[in-house]
């Protein structure tokens, strides 16, 4: 049994596919039944004995500080979170990993998935009944992860937190310092280094029921599993695109991002009626497509 040193949340990135909510705060501050999706996190972590949380910042990082003082977490920034993807939020961490959790900042979970002891090094994973996009894994007799692919069917996918034991930090972070600074790594998520390194980095899958991980990609998502969001989008924003249209925000739908030539999140489209619109984050301007 390895005793857990900590946890580091991943809160930097700018979740750009939940737009326009994404656009007005971080992710991971929105409130889900009730709760702030990191503070629940945090006092399911805490209620486990995990004795010291480290949460990574990056976009609208002040919006965090408040943590601090309330639940006596650390702050790291990542100051790379606009041009690398998640391996800067592991990199900016590197030298307290050691038996730790690496948790998503905007996963849901019913029911406390987090232990003070625990056995191996894993990935969490929930069952696609039929084809899926997610990330699926094979694994050998004992459990151990051999394969990751993008997309498959009826398959066990990655979802939710993982668990680094020591050596799996050590040996992780021994390949990210080779190759941090080669030009391909920076779009990588420290997922995509793991598979490619998988026959030195061993890790088994932790299966999870579906109702129990829960992660939302788009506003539509989250209105499947809150469905106070369907009249109240919480988002100054689409009240805004409401009143222009002279409807409710339960009569705007399929609200989807868009980035314009530079990557970068430029606005977002969304239906009423018959009618697709798109909305600019530049212009604050709504027009019919």
């Amino acid at each position: 049994m390895y005793q857990v040193d900590n946890a580091v949340i991943m809160a930097a990135g700018t979740a750009s596919r939940f737009a326009p909510l994404s656009y007005e705060r971080p992710k991971a501050l929105i409130t889900v039944r009730g709760e702030v999706l990191i503070e629940r996190q945090i006092r399911q972590l805490q209620e486990a004995g995990v004795p010291e949380i480290y949460v990574v910042t990056g976009y609208k990082a002040n919006m965090f500080s408040y943590l601090e003082k309330n639940f006596g977490v650390h702050l790291v920034h990542n100051p790379d979170y606009l041009t690398r993807n998640n391996n800067a939020s592991i990199y900016a961490v590197k030298d307290i990993l050691s038996n730790t959790y690496i948790c998503s900042a905007d996963n849901y979970f019913t029911e406390n998935p987090f232990e003070k002891e625990v056995s191996n090094c894993y990935y969490a994973a929930v069952y696609a009944d039929g084809p899926t996009k997610e990330w699926c894994m094979e694994t050998d007799e004992n459990g151990t992860i051999r394969r990751v692919q993008i997309g498959g069917e009826n398959a066990w996918y990655m979802l939710g937190h993982t668990f680094w034991d020591e050596a799996f930090s050590r040996t992780f972070l021994n390949i990210l310092e080779r190759e941090y600074n080669l030009p391909e790594t920076a779009d990588l998520l420290w997922e995509s280094i793991y598979i490619n390194h998988i026959d030195k980095l061993h890790m088994k899958i932790r299966r999870y029921s579906t109702d129990v991980v829960f992660e939302f990609d788009t506003l539509d998502e989250l209105r499947q599993f809150d469905t106070t969001y369907v009249t109240d989008t919480r988002s100054e924003i689409l009240k805004s695109v409401a009143k222009q249209l002279n409807c409710h925000e339960e009569d705007l739908l399929d609200v989807t991002a868009y980035k314009d030539e530079t990557n970068e999140a430029a606005g977002f489209s969304l239906r009423y009626g018959n009618e697709i619109y798109l909305y600019s984050y530049k212009d604050q301007k709504l027009r019919r497509k």
